[in-house]
C-alpha cells in the first residue's frame, strides 16, 4: 500500500488488530493501535472495542477496563457490542458480580440487551454455580420478547446437573426439546454422563432415546458412552449391538470400548464371556490396560473363582491399588485370611497404597480365625 501510494486508513488498521486479537497477539494489537494514533488516524468504536477485547481475552481485566473508560472520556459513543465484550470479558476474568451490576446499571439508564447479552451474563453465573440466578435471568430474557436459543438452554441445564438438581435439568432439556432445539452429540454426551454419575440410569435411557430418535451423527466416544450406560443397565445384548452398530458405519472400537464390555460381562456375571472377549482383543492386536485387568480381577473374586483371580494377578506385569483391593477382598470373603495377610504386606514392601478398610478386614479376619500372631504383625 505504502509503495503503491495509498495510505492506510482506520478500516485497515481496525482489520489488522483485528486479526491479531483473535490470534491472541495483544502486543501487536497494542503496536498497531499506537502507530493509528502516530499517523493522526482516530480510532473508532471497533478499534477500541477490538483493543478491550484483547485485554480481557488475554487476561488482563484492569487494562480491558481502561480502554472503556477511554472510550466514555474521549466522548465515543459505545453501543450493545461494546457493553458486551466489557460484560464478557469481566465474567471470564472472575468478575461476574460486578459485570451483573454493570448490567443492571445500564438497563436502568435504557440499555436494552440482546439475547447474547443474557447468554454471556447466564454463562457466568453457571460457572459460578447459581442455577436459581440463572434461571431468573431466563425469566427475564423471556419477559423481554427474546427467545432463548439451544446455547441458553445447554448452559443452565449443565449448572443444574452439576448442582445435583437433576430433576430442573431434565425439565430444562424437556423445554429445550419443546422448542425444537436438538443437541449435538457431545451435549448429550455430557447430560447422559451427569446422570450415570447421579445413578439416574432411566433418565439417561431417555436420553439415549431421544439422540436415536434425533439421528445425531454418533462418534466413538458418543458410542462408548452410551455402551457403557447399557452395560451398567445390564443391557449387554444392546451394547454388542451398538459395538456391530459402530462398526459397520466404518468406526473402529477402540481400548476404551473393549473395557468398557469386559466390566459389564463381570459385573454381569458371564466370566466366561469376559475372559473370551480378553482373548479376542488380543487376536485384534489390542493389548488389554490395566484398567481391563482389574475389572476382570474384580468379576472373578466377586464370583468366587479366587485361584482363576490369583493366577491372573501373578500373570500382571502392572499393578495398582484396585488390583490389590480386589485380590483382598476376594480372599477375605473367601476367608483365606493367611493369602490376605501376605498379600497386604507386600503391599507395603512394593509401595502400594491400600483402602484402610482393606487393612480392617484383612485384621478382623485374622483375629476371628484365631491368628492373632499374624495380626499383630499385620498391624
Amino acid at each position: 500500500m505504502q509503495e503503491s501510494g495509498i495510505r492506510p486508513d482506520v478500516i485497515t488498521y481496525n482489520s489488522l488488530i483485528s486479526g491479531a486479537a483473535r490470534n491472541g497477539l495483544l502486543s501487536r494489537c497494542t503496536a498497531l493501535f499506537g502507530e493509528m494514533l502516530a499517523s493522526d488516524i482516530f480510532p473508532d468504536i471497533w478499534s477500541y472495542n477490538t483493543l478491550m477485547h484483547c485485554y480481557f481475552k488475554s487476561g488482563k481485566p484492569h487494562e480491558g477496563y481502561r480502554i472503556f473508560r477511554d472510550i466514555l472520556l474521549k466522548g465515543i459513543p459505545p453501543g450493545p457490542a461494546t457493553f458486551n465484550i466489557l460484560m464478557n470479558g469481566l465474567c471470564t476474568n472472575g468478575y461476574t458480580k460486578n459485570a451483573m451490576k454493570l448490567f443492571r446499571n445500564l438497563k436502568q439508564q435504557g440499555f436494552i440487551p440482546q439475547l447474547v447479552t443474557y447468554n454471556i451474563l447466564i454463562n457466568g453465573i453457571c460457572k459460578l454455580g447459581w442455577p436459581a440466578s440463572a434461571r431468573t435471568l431466563l425469566k427475564e430474557l423471556v419477559e423481554m420478547g427474546h427467545t432463548p436459543n439451544s446455547v441458553t438452554y445447554t448452559t443452565i441445564m449443565k449448572c443444574f446437573f452439576s448442582s445435583r438438581r437433576y430433576g430442573e435439568g431434565l425439565q430444562i432439556l424437556r423445554d429445550m426439546r419443546s422448542k425444537g432445539y436438538v443437541f449435538d452429540s457431545h451435549g448429550y454426551c455430557t447430560v447422559i454422563s451427569c446422570l450415570l454419575k447421579a445413578g439416574k440410569t432411566e433418565e439417561a435411557l431417555e436420553c439415549v432415546d431421544n439422540m436415536i430418535s434425533y439421528e445425531i451423527d454418533l462418534d466413538m466416544v458418543t458410542y462408548n458412552n452410551i455402551i457403557n450406560l447399557y452395560c451398567k443397565s445390564g443391557k449387554m445384548e444392546d451394547a454388542f449391538f451398538l459395538v456391530k452398530d459402530a462398526e459397520r458405519r466404518g468406526l473402529e472400537c477402540d481400548i476404551y470400548t473393549h473395557t468398557i464390555l469386559i466390566d459389564g460381562m463381570c459385573k454381569a456375571g458371564d466370566i466366561e464371556g469376559a475372559l473370551k472377549h480378553l482373548d479376542h482383543m488380543n487376536k485384534l492386536g489390542i493389548v488389554p490396560n490395566l484398567v481391563a485387568f482389574n475389572c476382570f480381577i474384580d468379576g472373578l473374586c466377586k464370583a468366587g473363582h479366587i485361584d482363576e483371580a490369583l493366577e491372573v494377578f501373578n500373570s500382571m506385569a502392572e499393578k495398582d491399588g484396585f488390583t490389590y483391593s480386589s485380590m483382598l477382598n476376594g480372599l477375605c470373603k473367601s476367608k483365606r485370611f493367611r493369602e490376605a495377610s501376605e498379600l497386604l504386606l507386600s503391599c507395603g514392601r512394593r509401595g502400594v497404597e491400600v483402602l484402610k478398610s482393606d487393612k480392617e478386614a484383612v485384621i478382623n479376619g485374622l483375629c476371628r480365625s484365631g491368628l492373632t500372631h499374624e495380626a499383630k504383625k499385620i498391624q
